[in-house]
Formats: structure tokens, C-alpha cells, sequence
């Protein structure tokens, strides 16, 4: 299966997700490795929570993933995870687009037309 993406993916251990990745831990590495500009967030979390910096580093990129993922790819996702929960089409569109407004950086409103058409093309 090929992806569009520049990144290799990889399959997280949480069903549905992917890790968008050069090479497996290469991003922590780098983060490890040199002073980045999230490394006062990490010794905050290593202070503050019995996290070792490596598993620190590895959230906050979590985190800065998760919010860096675009709106289809959110759309997409939720689809996924909400589908292998049991729930049907309608219930799963209605659901994203109560969702969708509460991102980090809410996308313009979308229609259940349009959430269809990003998961169905």
C-alpha cells in the first residue's frame, strides 16, 4: 500500500492510528539529541510527573502530532475509530461535525455532505 505522504507510516499500538515517521524513533532521537524549543515543556514534565524525559519528549511530539493533523485526516480517523465502535453512518457524522468546532484550530463548518465526501471521496 502506498501513501502519498514522504513519511513511511507506521501503526501506533492505538488501533486506527498512524505514526507518520521517517524511521522509528528517529524524531525522538532528535529531540533527545539537541536542545529543542520544547525542552522547557519537557523538564516541566519530567518535574512535575514521574515521566523519564524520553517518554516526556515522546508526548509532547504525541501531542504536537495530534494537533498538526489536518482536518481531512481528523475526519477520517474519527470515522474510523467511531465505525469500529458499532456506530452507524448517521450517528458518526453527526458526531464529527459536534467535534470538529472544538480542534485546536476549528476548520470552517462543515456539512454532513461534505464530512461524507472526505471519507468516501
Amino acid at each position: 500500500m502506498t501513501h502519498p505522504s514522504p513519511f513511511s507510516r507506521f501503526a501506533c499500538p492505538i488501533s486506527g492510528r498512524f505514526l507518520a515517521l521517517d524511521r522509528p524513533g528517529t524524531q525522538y532521537r532528535r529531540v533527545l539529541e539537541r536542545r529543542s524549543s520544547h525542552d522547557d515543556l519537557i523538564d516541566h514534565l519530567v518535574r512535575s510527573t514521574a515521566l523519564q524525559r524520553g517518554e516526556a519528549a515522546r508526548v509532547v511530539l504525541d501531542v504536537l502530532a495530534y494537533f498538526d493533523e489536518s482536518t481531512e485526516d481528523f475526519v477520517r480517523r474519527r470515522h474510523r475509530e467511531l465505525q469500529s465502535g458499532g456506530l452507524v453512518n448517521a450517528e458518526i457524522f453527526e458526531r464529527i461535525a459536534a467535534e470538529l468546532p472544538h480542534r485546536a484550530v476549528a476548520p470552517p463548518e462543515l456539512s454532513l455532505r461534505q464530512l461524507r465526501r472526505i471519507v468516501y471521496g
